[in-house]
């Protein structure tokens, strides 16, 4: 006996659901930076990280020996466009952070913006991304501003750092009274040190920031 059409159609609409399902299962959970969509109308990119961004920001590793620590970090761009930083905390000699920091670049006027979203993997700890304006404590030195950047072990996030949680600080001392102008951006620097020894490992995808006037 012959089976009736609509049953061969549906059957073969199970059969369909099934094997997209399995398909899906299969896949990864994270998508990989290739397969990362494009800004969001109102976002402006900041750095992806490909090679023709490195003369523009020039990132240096900046570590707690310059205090005498013994703390070590390094940085690498990997995989068409990720940030890798990663290295060791050393709590010994007084140290305790590592950091990358960029130049100095001509000011970048952010302050359309509500602040910044980076799209990162680490390992469960909470890093800090860290920014410097024209402001000077005691007239001369460079303030730095910070604010906290946590991270999910193993898996890709975008965190988004508004612009009102960074606090102005100068070599670990505070300074509650320093003014944020993220109108005024000439550094951007991310840095470890939440007081725990032992190895660590972060990477970025990209930095953007988000919030500003949405496209008509």
């Amino acid at each position: 006996m012959s089976v009736p059409k609509h049953h061969r159609t549906s059957r073969r609409n199970r059969i369909q659901v099934l094997v997209l399902s399995a398909a899906a299962a299969a896949m990864p959970f994270s998508m990989t930076a290739a397969d990362q969509p494009e800004p969001e109308k109102g976002d402006r990119s900041i750095t992806e990280f490909k090679k023709e961004e490195d003369a523009k920001f020039q990132w240096t590793v900046v570590d707690d020996g310059v205090m005498g620590g013994l703390s070590k970090g390094k940085m690498a761009i990997v995989d068409a466009g990720v940030l890798r930083f990663e290295g060791v905390l050393s709590l010994e000699n007084n140290g305790g952070f590592s950091s990358i920091r960029t130049g100095r670049f001509d000011t970048m006027d952010l302050a359309a913006h509500k602040g910044l979203v980076l799209r990162v993997k680490g390992d469960g700890r909470t890093y800090q991304v860290r920014l410097e304006t024209d402001a000077r404590f005691r007239g001369a030195m460079a303030v730095s501003f910070s604010a906290d950047l946590p991270t999910t072990k193993g898996e890709w996030t975008e965190v988004k750092v508004p612009f009102k949680n960074f606090r102005g600080s100068w070599r670990g001392r505070d300074l509650p009274d320093a003014k944020f102008d993220p109108g005024k951006i000439q550094r951007l620097g991310l840095l470890l040190g939440d007081k725990k020894p032992g190895p660590f490992r972060m990477e970025v995808d990209w930095i953007r920031a988000y919030g500003g006037a949405k496209d008509k």
